[in-house]
């Protein structure tokens, strides 16, 4: 058996461990798919799609599909990009994304994301639905709205923390993360220090701890002077 399986994305030829998925191929080769469900430190789930690719001219989601010798991806074609801006600005009416308030602007993966597709405003209707911002813990505060369901904080709990403090509830438009409390976060084990609470677990603005506000200002944030993905494209 080869020590490295050879397939291209878009033309350029990649190498790949056996076992490798594409995405983390794409990684190391400096090419960028776009992801927002996939965490370096997590187990993949292919829940979002923003990494589908078109792999030998069948969509696959990208963090869970294996690499295989002489397969031709698809990344950055223009309908993979309509498919993405599709899915990110579903993500944006399906919530209340309110950028210009929310303390995660600037270090936000999902609003960098639209940045980077050049999306600056939804070309559909937004829902503005009635969703709970969760205050009752004493460290963590949750705030609904911004919520995209990428279940990061559900697996950080489980396979970092060896919690079980969130879980994915419901289907379809009703699905939403409970907790694992008698009614909300602060009747739960969670703890501040917990990876599920880490700003770099959560990517929107969702998961917050409390006085730590603002603490990097706007302007000097993650996102504020390069694109999201400019690392791994420079590296």
């Amino acid at each position: 058996m080869a020590d490295k399986l050879k397939f291209t994305i878009d033309g350029v030829e990649v190498q790949a461990e056996h076992g490798q998925t594409i995405l983390d191929a794409a990684d190391a080769a400096g090419i960028y798919i776009p992801r927002l469900c996939a965490h370096p430190d997590l187990k993949p789930i292919g829940s979002c799609r923003i990494c589908t690719v078109v792999v030998n001219g069948r969509p696959q989601a990208a963090c869970v599909q294996p690499a295989a010798e002489g397969m031709v991806v698809e990344n950055d074609t223009p309908e993979m990009l309509e498919h993405r801006r599709n899915l990110i600005d579903m993500m944006f009416v399906e919530g209340n994304h309110f950028c210009m308030f929310c303390e995660k602007s600037g270090n936000c993966e999902l609003q960098a994301m639209a940045y980077r597709f050049g999306i600056t405003a939804p070309q559909y209707p937004s829902q503005f639905p009635d969703k709970d911002v969760d205050a009752s813990h004493p460290d963590v505060m949750m705030d609904y709205n911004r919520c995209i369901l990428c279940t990061r904080c559900v697996r950080a709990s489980q396979e970092l923390d060896g919690k079980n403090v969130f879980q994915s509830i419901g289907r379809g438009f009703g699905r939403k993360i409970g907790v694992n409390g008698r009614q909300a976060l602060g009747d739960t084990d969670l703890n501040v220090d917990d990876r599920a609470a880490d700003p770099t677990i959560c990517p929107v603005g969702c998961i917050i701890k409390k006085r730590v506000g603002f603490e990097v200002p706007i302007g000097e944030r993650k996102f504020d002077h390069e694109p999201i993905g400019s690392e791994i494209e420079k590296g």
